[in-house]
């Protein structure tokens, strides 16, 4: 089939893109924010890509048009395919029916730690020898791709509980119907979607709904909110993580930043993890990933051997280069509670060194100042913080230089915040930059300009 995608450059639709052309679709597809790591992954999957939803892009019909949760009513591309009445479904429904259905589905949810735990769960099955198939709302270092179809009957999948489509607006995990569930944490998010707290404990029951009676489901112990929402049912076998001899997993921290863990299995010391990545929240989505992979039949001596391997997901921490001992880090964090473990995990690896923290509120939760009472209190571990000021957020950040304890200082451009970062930074300064979008390309920019002050 000739399947034409519409938003193909966000992190899922890119991945049902390279998942159909595995099946020998051909595949098209368009968007307008067009940047790496999706944009690469596309380039080289060979699939043509339009720029804009200009309507020429249909010439010829394709025989079934997958439309992203980022395209409304209105769009030039969503009006046509409506008049015309092509074939269109959303990207979770499409993954469902032709992907999906036979498969052992080991889903990772939550707000937080979705991406990193179904990369975990997916290089452990891998390094075992499984070759699970996958779909993540990233790019995992160890395989270079967001999503490939596998060769065995299990499939891991980042499950988001963002809306399918504008024609659909369950969650996108309610389709995915998972064997082995892991619900990381619950916290209000996506406030352009969920009114409130209550409609995305809502959402999360359907999802739980979905699991069968011989299946599993991974929680905290100690979260409130997903235990209201196993309270409302639960038709599974339940297993919890948490920090108490309650817990059917835990883990101790042998290095304060995360960096060494001990892994404790119905309170029998199993094994330690020594590998490359810091914070509490790492170590959280670790052992999460362990008790989804020990489901699947992995032992956990073995679970814990192939995270001592694992190499993270782009945009998580991940080091864009080094000048002059100056470290400038990506990270995907945009939410407080992301930013504050995130900052956490780097404090407790660079000890007293200078962090510059720099942020782009670009989500629509953000925007709309649903975090703005908690984002100021989420950066403290920085010693400076630059926070990038858009024409389209509906509320005044100046109220965050007047309650953050840490100097934050406001610009409305990228090129000024470089031009201010570069001139204060000084050898052992860790550079952190936290969005969930290309920010115009900073990162490589302070890496110019730091080169160009440290080496003319």
């Amino acid at each position: 089939m000739h399947v034409h995608i519409l938003g193909i450059c966000g992190s899922f639709m890119g991945g049902i893109a390279a998942i159909a052309n595995s099946l020998g679709h051909k595949v098209t597809g368009s968007d307008t924010n067009v940047y790496p790591p999706m944009s690469t992954q596309l380039e080289q999957l060979g699939i043509e890509l339009t720029v804009g939803f200009d309507t020429k892009q249909f010439d010829p019909i394709p025989d079934m048009v997958i439309i992203g949760n980022a395209m409304s009513r209105g769009n030039p591309a969503v009006e046509y395919l409506l008049d015309r009445n092509l074939r269109y479904t959303s990207g979770p429904q499409w993954l469902l029916d032709n992907l999906l259905t036979d498969r052992w589905v080991i889903a990772a949810s939550g707000t937080h730690g979705k991406t990193t735990t179904s990369s975990m769960i997916a290089w452990i099955l891998e390094d075992v020898g499984l070759n699970p198939g996958f779909l993540i709302g990233g790019v995992p270092e160890n395989f270079g791709i967001s999503a490939r179809i596998g060769g065995s009957p299990f499939f891991v999948i980042e499950a988001d509980e963002y809306d399918s489509a504008f024609f659909d607006k369950r969650s996108k995990f309610v389709h995915y119907r998972p064997r082995t569930l892991v619900m990381n944490n619950l916290e209000f998010d996506h406030a352009d979607i969920f009114e409130n707290l209550d409609a995305i404990k809502k959402q999360f029951h359907h999802l739980v709904r979905c699991v069968a009676s011989n299946g599993l489901i991974i929680s905290p112990l100690n979260d409130t909110n997903l235990e209201a929402v196993l309270h409302q049912g639960c038709w599974s076998d339940t297993q919890k993580v948490g920090d108490s001899e309650a817990s059917d997993w835990r883990t101790e921290l042998i290095s304060p930043d995360g960096s060494q863990f001990t892994v404790l299995q119905n309170n029998n010391v199993v094994g330690s993890v020594n590998w490359g990545l810091i914070g509490d929240h790492n170590v959280s989505n670790a052992i999460m990933a362990i008790a989804a992979a020990h489901h699947a039949g992995v032992q956990t001596h073995d679970a814990i051997d192939a995270l001592t391997r694992f190499q993270n997901v782009k945009r998580r921490m991940e080091v864009k280069g080094k000048v002059a001992e100056v470290t400038v880090y990506d990270d995907f964090a945009h939410h407080p509670t992301a930013i504050l473990t995130t900052l956490a995990g780097l404090r407790n690896k660079v000890g007293d060194a200078k962090i510059i923290a720099i942020l782009e509120p670009r989500s629509n939760t953000m925007k709309m100042g649903v975090h703005k009472e908690t984002l100021a209190n989420s950066w403290q571990q920085a010693n400076e913080v630059f926070l990038f000021e858009p024409a389209s957020v509906d509320w005044s950040m100046q109220e965050l230089v007047v309650n953050s304890i840490a100097p934050v200082h406001l610009h409305k451009d990228t090129d000024s915040i470089v031009k201010a970062v570069v001139e204060q930074a000084q050898p052992g300064d860790q550079i952190l930059v936290m969005s969930n979008g290309g920010f115009n390309g900073i990162h490589q920019s302070l890496l110019t300009a730091l080169s160009t002050k440290f080496n003319d």
